[in-house]
């Protein structure tokens, strides 16, 4: 473990997923040496993988963070629910004092392969209120703390590969990550003047709790178990990857390090995708 982070707070949200990009990075975060707020719509959201019948969600990536040698501290809030995230926000702030780093990984996914001639105005609403207003009201008062503190400050939002270049059947997704896109390039140039670097990354293929839903629903479709599916997609997108194999949310938790660290200090208003080689390539 390392201390690049030693003294620093972070603020994640969309933590409380066993095999999610939050999880991940919250671990990350504490490694470095930060101490960590992890939030999350559910406490304790089902997983659709075996073995993960026990998971206690956000209080045990508490538990996890402690055990690493850090403080932690967990919120139930929607990243859409302004009283939500600002409660959870105060909370971050009675307790550590400040918050150095925002990471937003909260998001859904909502349907797959439903056209826009065929889609349900609910479905988009969901993703935009979740996916773009989401992000918008946790960087609200994440920023306003970042601004009164005045010693700078992290923030990186999970977008994706999808944001930049959409394929059928998720016009909702994508333009909902497309927003974030644009949100992060605005707020970059609105908080440069305090020394708060803004970005944000783009994942392809990525085997998380995100994808359990379609998981379920094509494994029945097909009458196969959850965990064949799952196997026959994973080979099936790896073929698609030049570096063939799909992403490990360590990948994530890893570049989200970079962009924290000093290492990024003159980085911001950036969109950087982390997809092992497929399109988009810019």
């Amino acid at each position: 473990m390392g201390n690049a982070l030693g003294g620093k707070v972070a603020f994640i949200t969309g933590a409380a997923a066993k095999r999610g990009m939050g999880r991940a990075v919250a671990l990350r975060m504490a490694m470095e040496g930060a101490d960590v707020m992890v939030t999350d719509k559910f406490a304790a959201p089902k997983s659709a993988w075996v073995g993960d019948e026990g998971w206690n969600g956000l209080a045990d990536v508490a538990k996890e963070i402690q055990a690493l040698g850090r403080k932690a501290i967990w919120a139930v809030a929607g990243v859409e629910d302004s009283k939500e995230v600002e409660a959870a926000v105060k909370a971050t702030i009675d307790k550590f004092g400040k918050i150095d780093i925002l990471i937003n990984c909260a998001g859904t996914r909502g349907p797959v392969g439903v056209n826009i001639a065929d889609g349900d105005e609910r479905d988009w609403k969901l993703m935009f209120d979740i996916n773009s207003l989401g992000t918008m009201v946790v960087s609200k008062y994440v920023a306003k703390e970042m601004i009164r503190k005045n010693q700078g400050g992290k923030i990186v939002h999970i977008a994706s590969a999808a944001g930049k270049l959409a394929c059928p059947g998720s016009a909702a997704y994508a333009a909902s990550k497309w927003a974030v896109i644009g949100i992060t390039q605005a707020l970059a140039m609105e908080l440069a003047p305090y020394k708060i670097n803004v970005n944000s990354i783009n994942p392809g293929f990525f085997p998380t709790n995100l994808r359990d839903d379609d998981a379920t629903l094509h494994s029945k479709e097909k009458g196969i178990t959850v965990e064949q599916f799952r196997e026959e997609e994973y080979k099936m997108l790896s073929n698609m990857v030049p570096l063939k194999r799909m992403g490990t949310v360590e990948d994530i938790a890893d570049l989200i390090y970079f962009l924290v660290s000093d290492q990024s200090k003159y980085l911001t208003g950036q969109s950087l995708n982390i997809t092992g080689g497929t399109p988009p390539l810019n």
